[in-house]
């Protein structure tokens, strides 16, 4: 009996400890490393075009969200990078539904959703986030790929 309440107590220690760190890392942007699928296209794995998100890549950057209709979080994602993105010239934000387009989920290894990529101006992926991410994330994240326009640069 006394063996059976320490491993009930570790277990849940165990499942306490795993909880926090995924809830800790949830949302967080991290460089992205996109590994292409064997047997899939190597060249080009991590570059996005227009054509694979269906709809125009931002002048400055783009956020892509993957989500899907029954998750939970994806709708309070899509309000953050909506506002980021009209908060930012030349950022635009476009949504991508994960089971309609499970060819570019697996060419990018999309596990969960909702999953954030910021990409530059070229359409390269810069930043990867699973989960809520936080506004203030999000703009660090940008500020990653935004380049600063100098005052008097171009002009005079």
């Amino acid at each position: 009996m006394t063996g059976g309440l320490i491993a009930l107590a570790a277990a849940l220690v165990a499942a306490s400890a795993l909880g926090l760190v995924l809830r800790r890392r949830a949302g967080r942007f991290r460089a992205a490393r996109v590994s292409p699928v064997p047997d899939g296209p190597a060249p080009g794995a991590d570059l996005l075009t227009e054509a694979d998100l269906g709809g125009p890549l931002g002048q400055q950057a783009t956020l892509v969200q993957f989500s899907t209709a029954f998750c939970a979080p994806c709708r309070p994602t899509r309000q953050i990078l909506t506002q980021v993105a009209g908060m930012v010239d030349g950022v635009t934000h476009i949504e991508v539904d994960a089971a309609a387009r499970l060819d570019l989920v697996r060419r990018l290894r999309i596990s969960s959703t909702p999953t954030v990529l910021v990409l530059g101006p070229d359409g390269a992926i810069a930043k990867r986030a699973v989960g809520l991410p936080r506004k203030a994330d999000v703009i660090a994240a940008l500020g990653a790929v935004i380049r600063p326009v100098s005052p008097g640069v171009g002009g005079q």
